[in-house]
């Protein structure tokens, strides 16, 4: 897709992963608990009840700041944003609005020509309002139900600066947001609705549109790749895009106009007066911040002597590094292959996380595959089994235990050799066209060999074998 006239900004909301609410003292773990049961009078917004900040909140907030290299402002405030919304209990939500907490960072991606930064506009905090669950469908809804217990939980708002040249992109940051988010131990991605995303895309030259709450980083990707084609063919048929919000219906795959784009002055935001402002910007100073993806990257690079594309790959997710620090002990190499191009294809293609295969089988594995035990199909084979076992409940199975179960053990010597004089005599035309000088023939025989020994067999050395027994056919020593 063609990305030199587009233009994407992005505003992330997502929540800290703090034990209780940025208000008050009600708990944020509420996922497993009937609707309604996490809730106070200041969650509820009930008259007389008094916002008090937490200050872990503010810590977790600061930290991501300095990570993302952004400025604390000198004093930050709370401000009252105003609008009616039936999950929304004051008809209005405590959030940062002219003095936000930092500004003017930056976070760098795998762009569509190299690496470059993304400029960050703004970090603020706010608290997430209640829930809304439609009965029925989306376009025939019977009622509506409304649950609070998410009322009241911290988030901080990320805000870019329109840098975004592609969905791709969009989703490349994404991601590396999240993996610095979990680096810095203030998010879990995990947990159902951690991560809310609104796009502001545009072709230059054409009104913005706005798509609201996109809940996962594919859904982004699918979003704006939806939004420009839209937006393209509106523009081929010489009307105006009309500058809106849309909701993106996930199941479709497609946008939908919701309304006419607010302004900041429809929400009439005013102070909070029930918050004073905050002086908080000495506390950056005393943060601390642990290694980072980007540093990570570097170290594995080193340390690993991992490529540049294994190293991006497996410092993506947190989960992921220490995964790979803990069985690269037998072979980093090996370790980085099968980690980033076998085990993650694997975990992907069943949509399970790296939690899925316990380090000490996947140490097993790489040992047998180090010491030339099991050949390389074989050991995607031991990866499938294994990924199934977890999948229907049973306890996962050792490798090595695997291996002589289904009988995976690399064959050779005079099993191999008999094999190959077979695949030769059931395959008379083949070797015809290998005497004639046809290349494929020899693949052709090779695959062959490899079908009867199920993959247990080095494929070079079943080349070097067959060449010698094809080539005694024709006298040539």
């Amino acid at each position: 897709m063609e990305h030199e006239d587009v233009i994407i900004g992005l505003e992330i909301h997502c929540q800290l992963n703090t034990k209780s609410k940025l208000f008050c003292g009600c708990s944020t773990d509420f996922r497993d608990d009937e609707p309604n049961t996490h809730t106070c009078p200041v969650c509820l917004g009930l008259p007389g009840s008094m916002p008090v900040v937490n200050k872990k909140v503010i810590e977790f907030a600061m930290r991501v700041a300095k990570a993302l290299n952004c400025t604390v402002l000198e004093e930050c405030d709370f401000s009252r944003k105003n609008y009616f919304y039936p999950d929304l209990n004051k008809a209005y939500q405590i959030t940062q609005y002219d003095r936000p907490l930092a500004e003017w960072g930056k976070l760098m991606i795998e762009g569509e020509d190299g690496e470059r930064d993304i400029r960050i506009t703004r970090i603020h905090v706010e608290e997430d309002p209640g829930r809304s669950v439609h009965m029925g469908t989306t376009d025939r809804g019977k009622y509506t139900l409304i649950d609070y217990n998410r009322a009241g939980i911290p988030l901080i708002e990320i805000v870019t600066e329109p840098d975004l040249k592609s969905p791709k992109e969009a989703r490349r940051f994404l991601n590396k947001l999240r993996a610095t988010l979990e680096y810095l131990n203030v998010f879990d991605s995990e947990k159902e609705g951690s991560l809310r995303v609104d796009a502001n895309i545009s072709l230059k030259g054409s009104g913005r549109v706005e798509v609201k709450n996109i809940s996962s980083y594919k859904g982004v990707e699918k979003a704006l790749t939806f939004e420009i084609t839209r937006q393209r063919n509106v523009i081929r048929r010489g009307q105006v895009v009309a500058r809106e919000t849309r909701h993106f219906l996930e199941a479709r795959g497609v946008t939908t106009s919701s309304r006419s784009k607010e302004e900041e002055n429809d929400y009439r935001y005013f102070p909070e007066p029930d918050l004073l402002p905050m002086q908080v910007s000495d506390w950056v100073d005393g943060i601390s911040l642990p290694e980072l993806p980007d540093a990570r990257r570097e170290r594995f690079m080193q340390q690993y002597s991992c490529s540049l594309e294994h190293a991006r790959t497996l410092t993506g997710g947190l989960k992921l590094a220490e995964f790979y620090e803990e069985v690269a002990k037998t072979d980093a190499g090996l370790a980085a292959t099968w980690t980033a191009d076998y085990l993650l294809g694997e975990l992907n293609y069943r949509d399970f996380s790296i939690d899925a295969m316990p380090p000490a089988h996947f140490i097993d594995l790489i040992t047998l595959l180090k010491s030339d035990t099991i050949t390389d199909k074989s050991g995607v084979e031991i990866l499938r089994t294994i990924l199934d076992q977890v999948k229907t409940g049973e306890k996962p199975e050792m490798p090595t235990k695997i291996v002589g179960r289904l009988g995976l053990a690399k064959t050779g010597g005079d099993e191999i050799s008999g094999m190959v004089r077979e695949v030769i005599a059931e395959n008379p035309q083949p070797v015809a066209d290998y005497h004639a000088g046809k290349g494929p023939a020899l693949n052709f025989l090779v695959g062959q060999v490899m079908k009867k020994c199920r993959g247990r067999a080095d494929p070079g050395h079943l080349n070097v074998l067959l060449r010698e027994e094809l080539d005694k056919l024709q006298g040539v020593e």
